[in-house]
Order: C-alpha cells, then sequence, then structure tokens
C-alpha cells in the first residue's frame, strides 16, 4: 500500500470513468474556494480530497498528480492555481500544505508507462495512485479538469478547478513542486538538455538540444519532437 507521500509506481491501468464532470457556468462563481470547499462538506458530510496533475504536456520525464484532503481547522492561505504562483510562493505553500493537511499522497507514471498507454491513461493512473496512497479514505474526489480515474468512490471533474477549489489548487502545488524538483535532479545528469529550464516542455532550446544531442532515457519516445529525432527527421 503506498505511502502517505507515495511518488513510486504501482502496477495496473486506468481509464476514463462515467461519473459527473462538472463545468463553471457562464456567470464564474466568486465564492473563495475554501468556502465552495467548506459548502460541498455540509453536503457530503464526509472527507474530501482535492486532485490534479502536472507534467502531461512536456516531452520528457514522469506525469505526477497529488491528492490532498484539507483540514478546515487549520486553514492554508494564499492557494490558486499552481501556475499562477512565483515558485517562491509555491515552494512555501508546498511545505505548509504537507503541514497543515489532514493527509496528502503524490503519486506518478512513468515515462514507460506513458509511452505505453498514451498521456491520458498515464495521466489517470497517476491520479488514481495519488488517491489510493492517502492514509485516510475520502467520501468525495475533486479532479481538476474534464476527465475522471477509475475510483471506488464517488467523484467529480471540475474544469479548471485547480482555480475554485482549495484541496485541488492545493494538490495542483504539491504535483508542480515535486515535479520541478525532478527536473531540477535530472538536469544534474543530463545537463545538455537543459531539465531546469524548460522543465521538459518543448521550447526552442529543448528542441534544438534533442537534435544535437538525441534523446535521452527520460524522454518520451511517443512524442512527436522525439519520435521524429529518433526516426533521424531534421527539422
Amino acid at each position: 500500500m503506498p505511502s502517505r507521500n507515495s511518488f513510486s509506481p504501482e502496477s495496473g491501468a486506468s481509464r476514463a470513468s462515467l461519473s459527473r464532470s462538472v463545468r463553471p457556468a457562464g456567470r464564474r462563481d466568486q465564492t473563495p474556494a475554501s468556502l465552495q470547499q467548506l459548502a460541498r462538506q455540509w453536503e457530503i458530510n464526509g472527507l474530501i480530497a482535492g486532485v490534479d496533475e502536472a507534467g502531461r504536456g512536456p516531452l520528457a520525464g514522469p506525469v505526477l498528480a497529488a491528492a490532498v484532503i484539507l483540514d478546515e481547522l487549520h486553514p492554508i492561505k494564499g492557494l490558486a492555481d499552481s501556475k499562477k504562483l512565483t515558485e517562491r510562493k509555491r515552494e512555501q505553500l508546498f511545505d505548509e500544505i504537507r503541514a497543515k493537511s489532514l493527509c496528502f499522497s503524490v503519486a506518478q507514471a512513468s515515462v514507460q508507462e506513458i509511452d505505453t498507454l498514451n498521456i491520458l491513461q498515464a495521466t489517470l493512473l497517476a491520479m488514481r495512485r495519488a488517491v489510493e496512497g492517502l492514509r485516510l479514505s475520502p467520501k468525495l474526489v475533486l479532479v481538476d479538469g474534464n476527465r475522471l480515474p477509475v475510483l471506488p468512490m464517488r467523484a467529480e471533474a471540475i474544469v479548471k478547478g485547480d482555480a475554485l477549489v482549495a484541496a485541488i489548487s492545493a494538490a495542483s502545488i504539491l504535483a508542480k513542486v515535486t515535479r520541478d524538483r525532478w527536473c531540477r535532479e535530472v538536469d544534474a545528469v543530463y545537463p545538455a538538455y537543459g531539465f531546469a529550464r524548460h522543465k521538459g516542455y518543448g521550447t526552442a532550446a529543448h528542441l534544438s538540444a534533442l537534435q544535437a544531442h538525441g534523446a535521452c532515457p527520460v524522454h518520451r519516445t511517443s512524442f512527436r519532437p522525439v519520435t521524429e529525432v529518433l526516426q533521424g527527421v531534421t527539422p
């Protein structure tokens, strides 16, 4: 069984479930994320977990997912979509989320699983692993986006949930910071590619490095720019 902050992949695959997908109405709800989560707790009468991923778009590395159950008695100020926060703020909130949440879990799907399953299914697999790694079992799981992993409990997909629901915001921060740290670590192993700067995304500098040095073991061979390099296709 995964530990509280598990990052190790397990065997198995995943598929999208048919659970309800929730899209914000035409007029954006102005209720603060923390109050939205509190309202749901009254409706559900049980623990609520937020889930989000990091690393779907890059050309290299695993896709990360985090699940977080917040403690309403220990609120965390400043939670927001991780992409809207500075790196310094994300790092600060990362430590606070780990310290104040009731429980959290971070999991991954490997490069090999991404290339075998495809990036969507690998992302759903990482999300499922993150939920399975929670120390406490949630009554409801709220997932950012419009697709859901297969889970044994009720789940809802919320478009732009990382900006609307505090628990999803917290999950997005844990996943983003964990993956960014991985990029800095792998940059020391493969310094020619610049992973610490572009985080694996297909920037001009990254594509140029791919052409100059070829693909390294952490590149996703199923992604077109990497596939073209492996096949000797020149831009």
